[in-house]
């Protein structure tokens, strides 16, 4: 999977850098949900950097990625690496870790969250932006009512599941699972929910992509922060 994502590198680093959701939604998203000590960051699955340049102080980044992470290195030290693995790092190494547009991307969640929850010590933050899950469910899409209105059709919400996106000349596959079921899984794994927004698309966004029209009251991102209890 290193590999394929090499292989969307490019794509990937044009499509954060064009994207206008980033500077109008999800960097405000982010920044909304810092906490106000940070101490030692990690930034899961960094990419090419651009969510490192976001916090101030010292942030070490990690992607599976080789050709992404060293793109990263000038936000900061990277190491090359899948996860949900965290084993090559050491119990309560960090005081905060985040993750944006990743989680939805990694399949066994659990393992993630209890990672996680080992490499951040206690009293730490975590901190995910995701699509909303009513967004990730199979068969889920927005539709257009007879009368102009934008409708949402749920599809399967309530099942695990996956779906394809295209991805420049590829596709990426996206899991799903429900609210419901990711914050339990992640008090299991002894996260302690501090904050949690649902969010539309900004008219800021829409007015740059008018086929979001209509879109703006239907939840498309969900910026967590949990808190790590001992």
């Amino acid at each position: 999977m290193g590999d394929d994502w090499d292989d969307l590198a490019g794509w990937w680093e044009a499509e954060a850098a064009s994207d206008p959701a980033y500077p109008a939604d999800v960097h405000p998203l982010f920044h909304e949900l810092l906490p106000p000590v940070r101490g030692r960051t990690i930034d899961l699955g960094c990419g090419e950097g651009q969510g490192m340049r976001l916090v101030r102080g010292s942030v070490f980044g990690v992607d599976r990625s080789r050709a992404l992470a060293r793109r990263a290195l000038r936000a900061g030290p990277v190491v090359v690496g899948a996860l949900p693995s965290l084993a090559w790092c050491r119990d309560d190494t960090f005081d905060l870790a985040y993750a944006i547009y990743l989680l939805d991307l990694v399949e066994d969640h659990e393992r993630f969250l209890a990672e996680t929850a080992r490499v951040v010590a206690d009293g730490g933050h975590l901190i995910t932006i995701i699509n909303h899950p009513i967004y990730t469910a199979p068969g889920a899409s927005p539709m257009l009512d007879h009368d102009g209105e934008v409708l949402f059709r749920w599809g399967r919400y309530f099942e695990r599941g996956s779906s394809f996106e295209p991805a420049g000349h590829r596709t990426i596959e996206f899991f799903h699972r429900s609210l419901g079921d990711l914050l339990t899984s992640a008090a299991r794994a002894g996260w302690a929910l501090e904050h949690m927004i649902e969010r539309g698309l900004s008219e800021t966004t829409v007015d740059e992509m008018p086929g979001y029209a209509g879109q703006q009251e239907i939840p498309r991102l969900l910026g967590l922060r949990w808190r790590r209890r001992g």
